[in-house]
């Protein structure tokens, strides 16, 4: 083992790695990913029916799946679907509604203000700060060609 050169090494790291079930991952993020989206709909659906306006309902919608993503991860649920799920589990705002409060749970033993608070926006603080400055970017540009 001392005597391997690089490309011994990696030859001998690619036999022992195990190799990922393409399809089955696929199959999983899209059955989970359109099960969430189809919850959504539900929502929809349900909303529109009882006469909310089109804002109302979409505002509504929005607060609802925030809030069953972050109960489904306080209560441990939502990172089981995300182990078998994968990339089918990050909905925007469900998964956004769970990279909120994974860290804010993680660190709560340190306290509420230096715990909870100071890394409650650890994974999804870059997210907001590039959504905000695209956002006054691509302001500025809308702006100065529509002067």
């Amino acid at each position: 083992m001392d005597n391997l050169n690089n490309r011994d090494y990696q030859r001998y790291v690619e036999e022992k790695m195990p190799k990922p079930k393409y399809m089955k991952n696929i199959l999983w993020a899209f059955v989970v990913g359109g099960l969430i989206c189809t919850i959504g709909q539900v929502i929809v659906n349900y909303l529109t029916a009882r006469g909310l306006s089109k804002d109302d309902v979409s505002t509504a919608t929005s607060i609802i799946m925030i809030f069953l993503g972050a109960l489904l991860t306080g209560i441990g649920v939502y990172d089981k679907i995300g182990k078998k799920a994968g990339a089918g589990s990050i909905i925007p705002i469900t998964g956004f509604s769970n990279s909120i409060v994974s860290p804010a749970m993680e660190y709560k033993c340190e306290g509420y203000v230096l715990g909870v608070a100071a890394k409650m926006f650890t994974i999804a603080g870059p997210v907001l700060v590039y959504g905000f400055g695209s956002s006054i970017i691509v302001g500025i540009i809308y702006l100065l060609v529509n002067k």
